[in-house]
């Protein structure tokens, strides 16, 4: 049994030496990162993270500000591209790796199997972006295999919805994006777009660079479905995940899975497992009324639990919320909890130590012990997290938001310092940041080397401490991992002080596992590799002092 560990990283950002760093500047001028930048140090650096897979975000081909028409790749008008690099999630060839992050781009397949291979050498699995919803609006594949019919290529575009139609239309309406001058792009019957605006008059705040894909449902009829006989797009998007399944990545991170019929995803995923069964899936979900039916109907491995712990997590480090609220937090998911996939930072969100988050990335190292320690549930983090990368760059078409942008060409001051020129020596970092990434590679590392966070059971200590007079709920959490003879105690302190606090052991915890009570017990600190020892009785509460935003991992064995 493995706890899978996911970095998710921008190849085209990750490897950018480049410092120039204009706003809105070209690729000439800013520079971009590659496939070829993930050598063999590098991926040993990621795996010594404690890293299991990695998520290499953006490899798909997409549209662009960027002409590569001397490579047969048609030109994208600039008026329906966000950003001058363009959106990951604006998918221009879904059988085609993205040119920028090739070094030889009439190579750039080769390299992405490369790429594959080499991660698989390094001891990682390699997970990529399957983005059913949408596609660019001057989607064309000029590399689709022999035989493959083109999204679009067939759809009869007089009538506004066909279970056979790849599109949904807005006959005798033109297309008119307000707040954006097309300039000479002209689509006429226009088509619905990607966040499910069924108007040919999306505004600049909508996924206007996308066009919504049609997967048999009539939104317009009350949202109507026609999945017998199967859907024209079912068939096309069962074709392109074998594609990919085929050059032997590990798993598929489905953007915005919620947004296809439930129904799609059963079929598709039981045929592609038939093949290869390995591979999982992970879906992007933010409605947790519709977890249970995504993983027992629509067969995904793992769902992102965004509204659920991530927010709760946030707010907590933000002061907003209980510690205490993570209690409720787990259990509001604890029939699929193995399920949920935890994290503290993607491309989306703001960085943890952005000015709209944290401030600094010390202060969610409490958040991100909970996140990796709670469960055997997945855990990921964003490449730079480790390294306390703040997001605060005004890079273009990405404002200064407290994210790394995925629309424009950059490079991250950080992660350059952190590479320095693919030597991975970590002079260029300072004291602050290489705490940080040590405590991070510390964690990490223990959810797989320790079996007890990998597999054991989780008691939660919060009910026997929630009026606990030495112990702030407000500000700390506790609980316990269990597996066999074994315990780890897990203690953290949102708080910016240090804390000193008694944690009351429940009785019905030595009675349920059939455990001695201790009053001197020999634990080993985890996170600082030093003996600690302890009492660990329910009749004395276990006292410690929990370093501010930080915590402890109290490993000791128990007689029965």
């Amino acid at each position: 049994m493995e706890k899978i560990v996911i970095y998710q990283v921008f190849p085209r950002l990750f490897g950018n030496e480049n410092r120039t760093c204009q706003p809105g500047g070209t690729k000439q001028e800013n520079g971009c990162g590659k496939m070829a930048d993930f050598t063999p140090r590098a991926l040993e650096q990621i795996r010594s993270l404690g890293a299991t897979h990695i998520w290499y975000t953006g490899v798909i081909e997409h549209a662009t500000q960027t002409d590569n028409s001397l490579y047969g790749i048609p030109e994208d008008n600039a008026s329906i591209v966000k950003g001058r690099a363009g959106s990951p999630y604006a998918i221009k060839d879904y059988y085609d790796i993205d040119p920028d992050i090739a070094t030889s781009i009439p190579a750039r397949m080769d390299e992405f199997e490369q790429l594959v291979k080499r991660t698989h050498k390094a001891g990682m699995k390699v997970i990529i972006d399957f983005v059913p919803n949408h596609v660019a609006r001057q989607y064309h594949s000029d590399s689709k295999p022999q035989g493959i019919v083109d999204l679009g290529e067939n759809d009869d575009t007089s009538i506004a919805f066909s279970p056979q139609n790849n599109f949904y239309y807005l006959p005798g309406q033109p297309l008119c994006i307000d707040g954006v001058d097309l300039c000479g792009y002209y689509e006429n019957p226009a088509r619905a777009t990607g966040n499910d605006q069924f108007t040919a008059y999306p505004n600049r705040n909508d996924w206007y660079e996308t066009v919504k894909l049609n997967y048999g449902v009539d939104y317009l009829a009350g949202r109507q479905s026609h999945f017998d006989p199967v859907p024209q797009t079912w068939k096309q998007m069962l074709a392109i995940l074998l594609f990919w399944a085929s050059k032997d990545i590990d798993g598929f991170r489905c953007d915005m899975a919620e947004m296809v019929p439930v129904e799609f995803w059963r079929w598709a995923i039981t045929q592609v497992k038939a093949q290869h069964p390995q591979i999982i899936f992970i879906a992007e979900i933010y409605n947790p009324g519709a977890y249970n039916s995504y993983i027992e109907q629509g067969h995904f491995d793992y769902l992102y639990d965004k509204v659920g712990m991530y927010d709760c997590l946030r707010a907590i480090t933000e002061g907003h919320q209980q510690a205490s609220d993570i209690t409720r937090q787990w259990q509001q998911t604890d029939p699929i909890r193995s399920h949920m996939l935890y994290f503290l930072e993607n491309h989306d969100e703001q960085r943890l130590a952005s000015d709209y988050f944290a401030g600094d990335g010390h202060r969610g190292r409490a958040a991100m012990i909970v996140a990796t320690s709670l469960g055997t549930n997945p855990v990921m983090l964003y490449f730079g997290q480790e390294l306390g990368e703040r997001g605060m760059d005004a890079e273009g078409f990405s404002g200064r938001d407290g994210r790394t942008t995925i629309f424009d060409y950059w490079s991250i001051d950080k992660v350059r310092r952190w590479r320095n020129k693919g030597r991975f020596d970590n002079r260029q970092l300072t004291p602050d940041e290489l705490s940080l990434q040590q405590f991070y590679s510390r964690l990490l590392n223990l959810a797989n080397s320790e079996p007890v966070l990998r597999e054991g059971e989780m008691y939660d200590l919060m009910y026997a401490n929630l009026r606990n007079p030495q112990f702030n709920a407000g500000k700390q959490f506790a609980f316990v991992r269990r597996l066999e003879n074994q315990l780890v105690l897990v203690a953290v302190n949102f708080d910016d002080a240090d804390a000193t606090v008694s944690i009351n052991i429940p009785h019905h915890l030595f009675e349920f596992y059939g455990f001695q009570e201790a009053s001197a017990v020999k634990a080993e600190e985890l996170l600082a590799s030093c003996p600690f020892p302890i009492s660990f009785t329910s009749s004395s509460p276990t006292s410690l002092l929990i370093p501010a935003n930080s915590g402890r991992l109290l490993k000791f064995s128990l007689d029965k």
